[in-house]
């Protein structure tokens, strides 16, 4: 493996979905068909027309790192059918592809496919296949994913594939608002954080796993290695900055199968984050991490791994050793970054369900394990100036305990809020990280201990600074027991539950008591009734930014004002899990080819979301007038008032204009 190659992944991950995260592409069509043999054997026909600049993959695995082979999976076979013989291609010779620097078989333009069947079942008349295949172009790559169904009498999958029934075909055009105004206002891609934050996240998370037990001892250890083993200093340097590139790569790595499967189902990675079992898990998991670093008990990853990993790097040398070295560290260092890296995967996951935002996380993560191997390697000295390994590297895993606790809650919140439970209100959010922030500011004045903490002779000034700091918190936090104005805690939007998910009676169960509907068409005659324009906010039970839109923004009183007198909010919450009554759910049949069912609250308009503005991040905001006409460009997560208002001012300016016409 290449130097080259493996830069090449990195690369993939960051690139290849950046211009499919809010659009819908379809490079392949297929058409299938069916050839009578004989009574019983049949040949199964696909035909994938590719659009120009676009090229799909052969089903040979390439030699080394390359793209996806189309892969043909045919179901049912138990004594029901055979297949006689691989599922023949085109023959095209390897050619070089630029974006995988490999030679590989790709097609394009067109791809005639054949799979010769015998029928076992006589009475068997519909075979299902599924077709999985990447297709790229010279600047990105997706997944497609379909499934056929082949009627023996030899119908085409246009015909009889997908049984779509009379009302799914209704409910599914109702979806289609047929919104205009595009031509005017350009679809934009909305990012509900921008990568450079999720980036510079992930670097805080890093540079706070290297300040852990697990890491910091080594790495005076490995830069000793790699200057001290090798006779040339410069060949020590150019190991060491491998070494950390090598680190930095594998972090990233971990981010690809999110990719794939964001690929495959543009919604999938928010259905994740708003599902109530993994939301559930997900707080558990935290709690054991908590526990974890508390020294109660040691999570690590199977020695054997670690042994295996570490055998493989003194066998091989060179640069794959180098890499398995890395791969070493990593699993070694588990016990320490795996909690950091799971509150990482999940934060981010829970906050807006973006792969490319999960990749520049990890990537940040990455980069910070990776940089002090380099910089101390082209500075020795500097190893000098770093503090001696000692008990204040338990000190900060425990006060990482208290942090994974306090976060555990914002799962199981994001649970309780999409399924309506009632249980974690606001105010007893608030009121368990009170608890949670007294322990811990109990913890670094001496007052409690955990298992491996040494004898306390005195106070560090760290312990004091970071002990005030925690009870200045504990003071900030008081006022969101209460029900005042003072109960709006802006510095934590979107954490913990909305206000208006309370223990105290509110007026509304709307962002900040303003008057909204959460049924479109209950809405859309209210706007007409009131002679007002629509504001159309696409939101998440468990959408941090569209909290902090709501309790930052909205908020204000300029924004407030405008927002309360002359629009009616329409909040479609894409993530409630509540079902739709039975007459009310369908199947809607994708672009695609592939069927989603829509069975519940969100499913409906996170559908409706995609199919009108080809956009599922949350917040998305559009203003609408009564015939679905845009009055300004839709926007997402706007964190300037003054900005957002001037939006909000010229949707409303245009509203007027066409009505006085």
């Amino acid at each position: 493996m290449t130097i080259k190659k493996v830069l090449l992944v990195c690369l993939l991950a960051f690139c290849f979905t950046f211009n499919i995260q809010s659009q819908e592409l379809e490079p392949v069509k297929w058409e299938t068909s069916v050839e009578k043999i004989s009574d019983t054997e049949f040949n199964l026909v696909f035909k994938a027309s590719i659009e120009n600049g676009w090229y799909m993959y052969s089903q040979e695995e390439p030699d080394g790192i390359g793209p996806y082979p189309t892969y043909f999976e045919y179901k049912n076979q138990k004594n029901n059918y055979k297949l006689l013989g691989p599922t023949s291609e085109p023959n095209v010779k390897p050619k070089f592809d630029k974006v995988f620097d490999l030679d590989v078989k790709k097609f394009d333009g067109q791809a005639k496919f054949n799979q010769r069947i015998s029928l076992l079942n006589t009475e068997l008349n519909e075979i299902e296949v599924n077709v999985t295949h990447q297709v790229c172009d010279d600047a990105k790559c997706i997944m497609q994913d379909f499934t056929f169904n082949f009627s023996l009498d030899g119908s085409k999958l246009e015909e009889k594939a997908i049984d779509i029934d009379d009302k799914s075909k209704q409910l599914s055009e109702a979806l289609n608002l047929n919104v205009t105004g595009w031509d005017k206002y350009e679809k934009q891609t909305v990012e509900g954080k921008s990568y450079f934050g999720i980036f510079l996240l992930g670097f805080l998370g890093g540079l706070i796993a290297l300040l852990t037990p697990c890491v910091f001892p080594m790495i005076p250890l490995t830069v000793s290695f790699f200057t001290k083993s090798s006779g040339e200093s410069k060949k020590g340097l150019f190991n060491s900055i491998l070494y950390g590139l090598f680190i930095f790569l594998i972090y990233v790595l971990l981010s690809i199968p999110f990719h794939v499967m964001d690929s495959l189902d543009s919604g999938i990675l928010n259905t994740i984050s708003t599902n109530v079992t993994l939301n559930v898990i997900f707080f558990i998991i935290f709690v054991v991490f908590s526990f974890s670093f508390f020294g109660y008990f040691e999570l690590t990853l199977p020695q054997s791994w670690s042994a295996a990993m570490d055998n493989k790097a003194n066998k091989i040398g060179g640069i794959l050793g180098i890499f398995f070295m890395a791969l070493t560290l990593a699993i070694v260092s588990f016990s320490c970054t795996g909690p950091i890296l799971g509150g990482l995967l999940g934060s981010t996951m829970a906050s807006d369900a973006s792969a490319m935002q999960l990749s520049m996380g990890m990537g940040g993560f990455g980069l910070a394990l990776a940089l002090p191997f380099t910089l101390f390697a082209m500075f020795p000295k500097w190893l000098n100036s770093l503090p001696k390994s000692g008990g204040w590297l338990n000190t900060v895993k425990v006060v990482l305990g208290f942090v994974e606790l306090a976060l555990a809650l914002k799962f199981l919140s994001n649970a309780d809020l999409v399924e309506h439970w009632g249980i974690l209100k606001r105010e007893v959010f608030i009121g368990i990280w009170i608890i949670i922030a007294i322990g811990l500011a109990l913890y670094l004045f001496g007052k409690i201990k955990f298992p491996h903490d040494s004898p306390l002779q005195k106070l560090s000034k760290g312990r004091i600074t970071t002990g005030i700091l925690v009870a200045a918190f504990i003071i900030y936090l008081i006022p969101g027991l209460t029900n005042t104005k003072w109960a709006n805690l802006k510095l934590l939007s979107g954490f913990p539950p909305p206000m208006f998910y309370s223990l105290y009676d509110k007026a509304s169960d709307c962002p900040l008591d303003l008057n909204c509907y959460k049924d479109l068409e209950e809405g859309i005659a209210a706007a007409k009734l009131e002679n007002k324009p629509i504001l159309l906010d696409f939101t998440g039970w468990a959408c941090v930014n569209c909290r902090k839109m709501e309790e930052q923004v909205w908020s204000t009183s300029q924004v407030y004002d405008i927002l309360e007198e002359n629009y009616v909010i329409i909040s479609l919450y894409v993530d409630d899990r509540k079902e739709l009554p039975i007459e009310e759910q369908f199947k809607y049949l994708r672009t695609n080819g592939t069927v989603k069912d829509i069975e519940t609250i969100g499913d409906k308009w996170g559908t409706l979301q995609t199919i009108n503005f080809q956009n599922n991040s949350q917040p998305y905001y559009a203003l609408l007038n009564h015939q679905m006409g845009l009055l300004n460009h839709p926007t997402g997560n706007t964190p300037d008032e003054n900005e957002y208002y001037e939006w909000l001012k010229t949707g409303l300016e245009n509203f007027k204009n066409k009505i006085s016409k």
